[in-house]
């Protein structure tokens, strides 16, 4: 088992375009981290070159007590579980498992020990005589994750090993994902687009944009305090919404003016905005459409919206917006409902919304920070 730390790290290709810009983060050993953000983010060139597989252009990976920035791969004591499963399909899962196991000459008996025990964890025992064209998609991915297991790695990449399975299957794999790192205790290193995987699976998230780290976190400091407008954007479904707020400060505090309507900010903001040297007088509020509450008044305590989609979710029902001119969603529990109460909202045409006050977040206009999280980065977006 091993910690994992990146210092500084930087790939330029030859053509002049930097896939990751210095990247820093220091991986505990056992930690569970996700690298997650949109196609081309830089995500899957940091987890190669944690592999090896990809040459750094600057700064340092250390591998346990190693730097590992010239070793090859086979030498840095990890295992990867790839998207496509790359199988051979000439030969039977058993021998899958055990191909990287043979390679370096271990014992026959080891060999048969080490694949029946991974076999057994994954429960793919009965298989263990077919061949990967034999078995459907989350059977094979088992296979590949089963071959990385019995080579006991220090550090286990796994390369968005879930996207080519179906919806059900993504769910029931994620579930075994879990329960595998409980049993095998080891360094993950986890990279998918999908914030679902991320927010489920990570101890810590690093969210990427555009080859930078937006932030680091776990899923509840992601969620709750996103460091800026993409990371409040990009985690949770559907994402926050935001509005242009005025910021006003009296006795009791900053307060902020939201289309006439007025929404108290929770002591955590109210403290972080009270040590700054100047505090802008208009801000980007951020709620989350579970955050966003109906109410019956139609004062200036409440914004109008228009309903233009209703979604019907099962528990819930997702109502699409226009409120201020923007589209605004919310997230309306039914479960406390009768059916004839859920049919009158859906057929409804005019709301009146207000917010849970103490889950709001306030960003910068000119450069997308959370105004209330220390040392938060610009959006980029």
């Amino acid at each position: 088992m091993a910690e994992v730390k990146l210092e500084h790290v930087r790939k330029e290709y030859d053509n002049g375009f930097v896939a990751v810009h210095d990247f820093n983060l220091e991986i505990k050993d056992k930690e569970f981290i996700v690298l997650v953000g949109p196609s081309g983010c830089g995500k899957s060139t940091t987890l190669r070159m944690i592999a090896g597989l990809e040459d750094i252009s600057g700064g340092e990976i250390s591998i346990g007590e190693n730097v590992v920035n010239d070793m090859e791969p086979k030498d840095r004591d990890i295992a990867m579980v790839f998207q496509n499963y790359a199988l051979y399909p000439h030969i039977t899962v058993y021998e899958n498992i055990a191909f990287g196991l043979r390679l370096r000459k271990v014992p026959n008996e080891e060999v048969h020990k080490k694949v029946c025990e991974a076999a057994e964890i994954l429960g793919i025992s009965d298989l263990l005589g077919r061949k990967p064209k034999q078995l459907s998609g989350g059977q094979r991915q088992r296979v590949a994750i089963g071959r990385a297991i019995v080579r006991v790695p220090k550090v286990f990449l796994m390369d968005e090993p879930l996207s080519n399975l179906d919806a059900a299957l993504r769910n029931q794999m994620r579930a075994e994902i879990i329960l595998l790192r409980e049993k095998i205790q080891t360094t993950f290193v986890y990279v998918t687009h999908d914030q679902t995987e991320a927010m489920t699976l990570g101890d810590r998230i690093v969210v990427m944009n555009k080859g930078y780290v937006m932030q680091v976190g776990t899923p509840q400091e992601l969620f709750n305090h996103p460091a800026n407008l993409f990371v409040a954007g990009f985690i949770g479904t559907p994402k926050m919404n935001f509005f242009d707020v005025d910021l006003v400060k009296d006795n009791n505090g900053y307060t902020a003016d939201v289309g006439g309507m007025k929404v108290k900010l929770p002591d955590d903001i109210n403290s972080a905005l009270s040590k700054k040297d100047k505090v802008p007088s208009k801000a980007i509020l951020g709620v989350r459409p579970e955050n966003i509450i109906l109410t019956e008044d139609n004062s200036k305590n409440a914004l109008s919206a228009d309903v233009k989609v209703t979604e019907m979710m099962g528990s819930e029902i997702h109502i699409h917006t226009d409120c201020l001119g923007k589209t605004v969603i919310l997230r309306v529990q039914v479960a406390d409902m009768t059916d004839s109460e859920q049919i009158e909202l859906l057929k409804k045409k005019k709301l009146w919304i207000t917010f849970r006050e103490r889950t709001v977040n306030v960003f910068d206009t000119e450069n997308g920070t959370n105004l209330a999280v220390d040392g938060a980065v610009p959006s980029l977006s």
